[in-house]
């Protein structure tokens, strides 16, 4: 069971409660670590398996998961990221009562929402409607980034999902679209990444997550990355593909991994 909050009391530029962050708290707490997690949908939907399907598994690990439904088409950067740091934000700002480590959120998310993933965890400029409350004074870089077959790149033919980058910047794709590509803004401030693709995506090619490790890598910002042979574009959990599946509990270890190491990342 999860509760809603909404991310705004009104919603910057709108009048509608639109954008809202679902709270799944587990029953038996394994770790202190939060995953805010953004669902794809090339920034035109969003995907519950995705997000609810995420937060539920992390749960059933004794994980706290906070389900982000951030604003979409026909709304345009930098509204989608707006709701991201916000929601980063809230979690941070509630972290006593949800039995949260402040210290140790990370964000998740999948092809469009691995975008919005990486780059609120590389994009750190200012934006309009920021800093309106206490909340907004919390900060809203992430401590680690998972992203699971993620739109890095908003321009290239073939490369990938050239309608997320539609979607999200409509008539400045073209002006915008390589300075919001994460793997050309990574620093060596960037949070350690958990990275996975299928090597013969047909939707958005594995490039994107290579391109973006490449970056990591020359910046030495400690990466784990993941490339499974074969599997459609989309695929969640993977709970009909048994071996990429397996991706899931890699992920368990290395949040441990990392929950064991935090003084080292700080």
């Amino acid at each position: 069971m999860s509760e809603t909050v909404y991310l705004w009391d009104l919603t910057p530029g709108f009048c509608e409660k639109t954008p809202r962050l679902d709270c799944y708290l587990p029953q038996k707490r394994e770790s202190r670590i939060a995953v805010v997690i953004f669902p794809g949908g090339g920034y035109g939907g969003l995907s519950a398996h995705e997000g609810t399907g995420y937060a539920e598994f992390l749960n059933a690990h004794g994980i706290a998961a906070f389900v982000c439904w951030y604003r979409v088409s026909p709304h345009r950067f930098p509204l989608p990221l707006l709701d991201a740091r916000r929601a980063i934000r809230y979690v941070r700002a509630h972290a006593e009562e949800f039995d949260i480590d402040k210290d140790q959120v990370y964000v998740m998310g999948s092809s469009a929402g691995g975008h919005l993933a990486a780059l609120i965890s590389t994009y750190y400029e200012p934006i309009p409607f920021e800093h309106m409350d206490a909340i907004d004074e919390q900060s809203a870089k992430p401590n680690g980034q998972i992203l699971c077959y993620p739109v890095i790149k908003l321009l290239g033919k073939g490369i990938t999902h050239l309608d997320s980058g539609k979607n999200l910047l409509g008539e400045r794709q073209a002006e915008l679209g390589e300075e919001l590509s994460p793997d050309q803004i990574v620093t060596p401030e960037t949070p350690k990444a958990f990275i996975w693709h299928t090597f013969d995506d047909p939707c958005v090619s594995a490039i994107n997550s290579l391109d973006y490790a490449k970056a990591l890598w020359k910046n030495r910002v400690d990466t784990e990355l993941h490339i499974y042979p074969r599997g459609d574009h989309g695929l969640g959990l993977a709970p009909n593909d048994p071996h990429v599946a397996q991706w899931s509990q890699a992920l368990l270890r290395w949040l441990q991994y990392c929950e064991a190491n935090k003084e080292q990342s700080l």
